[in-house]
């Protein structure tokens, strides 16, 4: 096991997989955030943000059953605190919900930590991407700006008790769902990369709760200039997020070896 410490200083997938972006593929960028945000208006777009985010999180996921819950996330400091305070890795229980047999499963968000590189080349072959080696995964893990994960962790009814000394099961491992990073300069710009969700939990609005949650990160870090590459499929996807082809004639451009 291989675990890659993430630095705190994202069809089968939701990104085009690695190592494919010709012409057919889109660079987006995030509307309305073309530009540095300065202080004086970096206030104003993350309250907006912040008072929009679970809401779209919560229209987005897919009720399979009356026994799935989405859990409400932790309180959110005052803007004064915003200023000051360190922003730090967080993790919480994004849904909840009850399954036969009397377990229960947790979707946790976390956005710093450690993973596995064999779990994620586990969940990239899931997608239908490319192998990519493990070194150079892992140094890409390991240099991105911030790195957004789901897991989802298996939990019986009695786990609760077994924790207070009760003879409940034992918490199962965690299984890695989703992922989606991004780069960054730490200052004016950062690109999301690598946005994928283990196809048995697509359509649920995972994808669309870590863009958001990485979008926000990125607004509280007061980095302004978001962009991202997409499949021509999956365009609309981002559209919906508020991303935009080519705002005020910006055009994305590559090189390639000849």
């Amino acid at each position: 096991m291989l675990l890659i410490p993430i630095s705190s200083s994202s069809s089968s997938s939701i990104s085009p997989p690695p190592n494919s972006y010709p012409s057919n593929h889109h660079s987006l960028f995030f509307s309305n955030l073309t530009f540095p945000i300065q202080h004086g208006s970096r206030k104003l777009k993350t309250l907006r943000l912040r008072a929009n985010f679970w809401e779209s999180i919560r229209s987005g996921f897919v009720k399979n059953n009356n026994s799935t819950q989405l859990v409400e996330p932790p309180s959110i400091v005052n803007d004064e605190e915003e200023e000051t305070e360190p922003l730090l890795p967080v993790e919480f229980t994004l849904v909840e919900r009850n399954l036969e047999d009397g377990l229960v499963e947790e979707i946790i968000f976390s956005s710093g930590g450690e993973i596995d590189v064999y779990d994620l080349q586990g969940l990239c072959d899931k997608v239908g991407w490319p192998r990519r080696p493990l070194v150079k995964l892992a140094a890409a893990l390991k240099n991105s700006y911030m790195v957004a994960t789901l897991h989802s962790v298996m939990k019986s009814s009695s786990d609760s008790d077994s924790s207070e000394g009760g003879n409940g099961q034992k918490q199962q491992e965690k299984k890695l769902i989703g992922m989606a990073r991004a780069t960054s300069d730490h200052a004016f710009n950062a690109t999301i990369w690598d946005v994928l969700v283990d196809p048995e939990y697509q359509g649920q609005g995972l994808g669309k709760a870590l863009v958001e949650k990485l979008v926000r990160a990125l607004l509280q870090r007061d980095i302004g200039n978001i962009s991202l590459f997409a499949d021509s499929q999956v365009v609309d996807f981002y559209q919906n997020l508020g991303f935009e082809a080519d705002p005020e004639g910006i055009k994305g451009m590559f090189w390639y070896p000849k």
